[in-house]
């Protein structure tokens, strides 16, 4: 392959030859032996070169000279005795990079992923242009970075999902033939809790309080999506719905996700239903059944309401309390080998422009508490039944040196900590020396950090945080193509062929996911600071390695980067006044304030 290349640069670069980076001997050519002829790959901080006949060389990003992602380039290596090997790109060869993303300023273009400069002749780009090139050509101008709505577009091409932006059509949906076995519901009176914005409706509940049985109806999504067919591919490859702070772009078809799917109140609709018998005194699933089955929900409640019905002791709700009651002994159970970690979620609110509005702090309820205890026994009897092959949820024990950090990180907040029996003993006596000196939210934090990332496996593992022997997920079908994957093996018995491959493509779509979506965020904080800049904020020190701190009023949870940071401690409490924001690049800079 560089015989080639190396014929191709010889006979279009002269200057090489005078230059003696190439000679030529008869009809061949040679390189000398400072240079070499391979690949770039671009990574977080740097760029490396790969070649068939050298380790991995590093690149600093300001000497690509134009190259980006999979380039064949030609690079001259820095020797340095005193440091590892660098280089620096002489020529491009060949462009084998796509569509890149960039934009446009100073007269120079630029990729926004990492910005790393572009070769490219400017064909009609203003200042701030976000565009797309290829092969040194402009493709597109998307739009300038002063209108907000190309922030979802940014996020979109920067993590290759903005296929979703366009309407997939599809023949019109029918369910699969009926089921003649499928039970009649319709009577019970089902009920479905979600917040008060949802729009799809995964999931219904209802407690026989008599008889101590416990329903969990999810929709039916298996029946009307086959698998292998146009819908069942499509929903394979997005895996996930996309939830943005103003839209959700769902997995499967709008028809389906808010309505034929979606448990509505009032009109009948296809479930797979688990049927759970509770000992109340042993706290634990006696009983079970999973059956095909036809609900009609009778109420549409929002946490909100049930926080109050919960709270008021309201008995008009007899079913609920009483189910609420039981749920969280279930709860109080569990965590003795899980974990209860005390999180807030941040939901990004925009207006009718796509600005940032505010931000709703979203905390664990009662009812969030109450539906949750549901779904995770229905989760757990779910991977039961699958025994030891199919699609699991996995979440492994943190690594050793997870821990020694932690347990070093909490010590340098004065909580002094040492190891125990297992690891589970250690977090929660972290846990509880946090919540002796009030930190508990902070510690959280940290613990969270220290935590493996959960996966989808083909092999039953357990999950460390909930603290479960057996787990997978099987109450989302609209939203996770997991779950869908799991309802048709607990209906047929069968295990896919490539079960782990299928566990590996979803694993890394929801991490690819969870980026796209803090892309857009930060992305939208940044705007917000752009309007803001010289404003004085409460902040706490979150990152004393870079140094980042978080925004307590404002924008909560705007990070910015602390140009004047001291040596403040972690979760110090400080007051940051803004001095600048790049959009593009989502990059906050703050000072601290005396």
């Amino acid at each position: 392959m560089n015989k080639n290349y190396l014929y191709k640069i010889a006979t279009q670069n002269q200057a090489l030859l005078e230059q003696g980076i190439i000679k030529k001997n008869g009809d061949s050519y040679t390189l000398n032996n400072r240079y070499k002829i391979g690949k770039i790959t671009i990574k977080k901080d740097c760029a490396q070169f790969i070649s068939n006949d050298i380790q991995k060389i590093f690149i600093d990003l300001d000497k690509l000279n134009g190259a980006y992602e999979d380039d064949v380039v030609l690079i001259q290596m820095i020797f340095n005795p005193r440091s590892r090997t660098k280089a620096k790109v002489v020529e491009i060869i060949e462009r084998n990079c796509a569509e890149i993303l960039c934009f446009f300023k100073d007269e120079k273009f630029y990729t926004i992923k990492d910005e790393i400069e572009i070769k490219c002749k400017n064909q009609n780009a203003k200042d701030g242009d976000v565009l797309v090139l290829k092969n040194n050509h402009i493709v597109k101008i998307l739009d300038n970075i002063s209108n907000p709505k190309i922030d979802e577009i940014i996020s979109l091409y920067l993590y290759n999902e903005t296929y979703r932006l366009e309407k997939y059509q599809f023949p019109a949906i029918n369910p699969k033939s009926q089921n003649k076995n499928r039970v009649d519901l319709t009577n019970l009176p089902f009920c479905t809790i979600d917040p008060a914005s949802a729009k799809d409706h995964d999931d219904a509940i209802y407690f026989d309080e008599k008889s101590n049985i416990l329903y969990v109806a999810i929709a039916d999504v298996s029946a009307f999506i086959e698998e292998n067919s146009d819908q069942d591919i499509e929903a394979k490859k997005r895996a996930f719905s996309i939830y943005l702070p103003n839209k959700v772009l769902p997995m499967i078809p709008f028809e389906l996700s808010a309505n034929l799917c979606s448990l509505k109140p009032n009109v009948q609709r296809l479930t797979y239903v688990f049927k759970m018998k509770l000992d109340v005194k042993k706290l634990e699933v006696v009983k079970n059944e999973v059956f095909e089955a036809t609900i009609q929900s009778q109420n549409k409640y929002s946490y909100e309401e049930i926080d109050v019905v919960i709270e008021n002791q309201n008995q008009n709700y007899g079913q609920l309390l009483k189910l609420y009651n039981l749920t969280q002994k279930f709860r109080k159970k569990r965590l003795r080998n899980g974990f209860d970690f005390r999180t807030e979620e941040l939901r990004l609110n925009l207006d009718d422009n796509e600005m940032l509005d505010n931000i709703t702090v979203e905390t664990s309820s009662p009812s969030h508490k109450l539906v949750e205890e549901c779904m995770l026994l229905a989760n757990c009897e779910a991977s039961k039944k699958i025994k030891n092959l199919g699609i699991f949820r996995v979440h492994d024990e943190p690594k050793a040196k997870s821990i020694e950090k932690l347990i070093d990180d909490v010590g340098m907040l004065g909580l002094k900590v040492k190891l125990k029996k297992d690891i589970h003993q250690t977090i929660q006596s972290i846990q509880q020396k946090a919540l002796n000196v009030g930190l508990e939210n902070e510690v959280d934090e940290l613990i969270i950090q220290s935590q493996q990332q959960a996966r989808y496996g083909s092999k039953s593992l357990g999950h460390f945080g909930l603290g479960f022997k057996d787990y997978s997920h099987f109450t989302s079908p609209i939203r996770r193509y997991a779950d869908l994957v799991l309802h048709r093996i607990l209906k047929t018995g069968k295990i896919p062929k490539d079960i782990d491959l299928i566990c590996e493509d979803i694993s890394t779509q929801e991490r690819k996911i969870a980026n796209l979506v803090w892309n857009l965020e930060d992305r939208k904080y940044a705007r917000w600071a752009k309007s803001s800049i010289n404003n004085t904020y409460d902040a706490i020190i979150v990152d004393v390695q870079n140094p980042i701190a978080k925004l307590q009023n404002g924008m909560i949870g705007a990070r910015v980067n602390c140009e004047n940071y001291n040596g403040e401690k972690l979760f110090s409490k400080v007051k940051v006044q803004l001095k600048s924001s790049d959009i593009i690049m989502k990059n906050i800079v703050a000072s601290i304030k005396s």
